[in-house]
């Protein structure tokens, strides 16, 4: 065999070097970028991905060109001037990429549990009005639901029933009125608290909950918590042995199986959790989308709490919603959330068909019934409007349960919220809210924001559901009537009267305080007994 000099070898391998292809990492765009998506109009619209280290990328959009050199972690970002809504369909190029069928308009991102999970397959049976919205088509709006392929569908059947029914319904009833490209962002799972859904550093970092523990903490007793677990345990341990026996049995005869009881979880330490883990729901779902230019947020839970020993629903959603503009960068965005619990009250027009499945209008009870729970009831989560630029869906007149039907009721509702909070719309979008109150005569006057076209009552002959006590702190009905934008409440047997209750009970069908508008005014007490 033949040697080549080492001059040759060398220069070989030169040229040889010199001929081969450079080799980059390849360029991919973040999850959210995919055919079909909806870029968010009025505002910079962050594009991001990851390439080689050092690697530039050029982004290229609606006569934009942005770009940008990926970091030593090979990450990178371009921001996109401000567009203007398109449903014209185009493409956005990053390199040799390209991404087609993409659309300029709104985003609304839906999260939460159940209620904002659930498919519109579960729903369609029980609302014809949802059934009959996602047999059509609607070119303008835009689905994408984390977890399902994790990529952007045209709002077509049968994509728009596999969808969250109450986005869907949100989504088209609002793009019908704004008239622009709306995207549909959903990360939810049913059955899952608040203290999944904020990341462990916006948990950790808040003053509030920090605050609300360290009282807690002084007042909660561990050992004697898990010694309660343990006596319930027991008995759940009993239980499930019975059920095996049973269970066993109806197998053997090929019947259904019986519930499976359930098990109670120990007591978390003050501030930690019962079970799982801060932040986990929000890391795997919503995560993915932070960062995506946005116009709002559509939440809808509540049921679960927080799974935070000793820190309620009010003060974790604060840490929630700070945590998550911070984290989007965007400012204030708004923040739209479903009131809790659904429904409970009567409505004003029945013949709507978001107001179909209301609580029938019933007279007051006899005796003044329960308070409300002091955490889940329309009165604590009608508190989350104390943070900036959030607003309430009001859902007492729209049906009750723990997964109400009328999914294209709550969703309409949803809309007339954003279409007044934020889009500049004149309508009014709460019902009557207490402003504040005086007592003099033997009268309290209560004063209201959000009267709309004026207070009204509906249902009934008299407007009724108000409570009033004197110093002794015994309420009794009282006796109401309107009188512009207040409302004057006595009791000829209470000369003195000391606080003023509204539809103060868990369920309060016999309420019947509106505005004019039609919706309805939520429970209030002007104590604090």
């Amino acid at each position: 065999m033949k040697r080549i000099p080492a001059s040759s070898a060398v220069l070989l391998c030169l040229v040889t070097a010199w001929c081969a292809p450079v080799l980059h990492a390849e360029v991919k765009l973040a999850k959210p970028f995919t055919p079909h998506m909806v870029l968010q109009r009025g505002m910079d619209v962050p594009v991001w991905g990851t390439a080689a280290p050092g690697e530039k990328v050029t982004v290229t959009f609606s006569g934009q060109s942005k770009s940008a050199t990926a970091d030593d972690k090979g990450a990178w970002r371009v921001k996109l001037a401000p567009l203007t809504a398109s449903t014209q369909p185009q493409v956005l190029t990053i390199g040799d990429k390209k991404i087609d069928d993409v659309l300029v308009g709104d985003v609304w991102v839906g999260s939460g549990q159940s209620n904002m999970d659930m498919l519109g397959t579960s729903y369609i049976a029980n609302d014809p009005v949802l059934a009959d919205a996602v047999k059509q088509t609607f070119p303008k709006m835009r689905l994408l639901r984390k977890g399902a392929g994790d990529v952007w569908e045209q709002a077509v059947p049968p994509a728009n029933e596999k969808f969250s029914a109450l986005l869907f319904s949100f989504g088209y009833a609002l793009q019908k009125e704004v008239d622009v490209p709306i995207g549909l962002m959903v990360g939810a799972v049913g059955g899952t608290p608040s203290g999944f859904w904020l990341s462990e550093e916006m948990y950790r970092s808040d003053a509030a909950c920090a605050e609300v523990v360290k009282k807690f903490a002084v007042t909660y007793n561990y050992d004697e918590a898990m010694a309660k677990y343990d006596v319930v345990k027991k008995k759940y341990d009993e239980d499930f042995a019975a059920w095996k026996l049973l269970a066993e049995a109806a197998k053997k005869d090929g019947q259904p199986l019986p519930a499976t009881p359930r098990a109670p979880q120990p007591p978390g330490k003050a501030g930690e959790t019962n079970s799982g883990k801060v932040g986990q729901l929000f890391e795997a779902f919503v995560r993915p989308y932070v960062g995506y230019a946005i116009k709002g947020v559509l939440w809808d839970q509540g049921e679960s709490k927080t799974n935070i020993v000793g820190v309620d629903q009010v003060t974790l959603m604060g840490a929630l919603i700070r945590g998550w503009r911070k984290d989007w960068a965007q400012g204030d965005f708004p923040f739209l959330y479903v009131e809790k619990p659904s429904g409970g009250g009567c409505a004003y027009d029945y013949a709507k068909p978001m107001n179909r499945l209301a609580e029938k209008f019933a007279p007051l009870p006899k005796a003044i019934p329960a308070p409300p729970d002091r955490e889940y009831s329309h009165v604590a989560f009608a508190q989350l409007m104390k943070y900036p630029n959030t607003h309430m869906v009001t859902a007492s007149d729209l049906g009750s349960g723990i997964h109400p039907a009328n999914k294209s009721g709550y969703g309409e509702r949803a809309a007339h919220v954003a279409l007044a909070v934020a889009y500049g719309g004149k309508n009014e979008h709460l019902g009557p809210q207490l402003a504040s109150h005086a007592i003099s005569g033997g009268k309290v006057t209560l004063k209201f924001t959000h009267s709309g076209k004026g207070l009204a009552f509906k249902n009934g002959e008299v407007l009724q559901g108000f409570m009033i006590a004197g110093e002794d702190r015994k309420f009794v009905w009282a006796d109401a009537r309107i009188e512009g934008d207040t409302v004057i409440v006595s009791n000829a047997e209470i000369a003195k009267p000391a606080a003023v209750r509204y539809a103060w009970s868990g369920s309060f069908q016999w309420a019947n305080l509106f505005n004019q508008d039609g919706l309805p005014s939520q429970p209030f007490r002007t104590d604090n007994w």
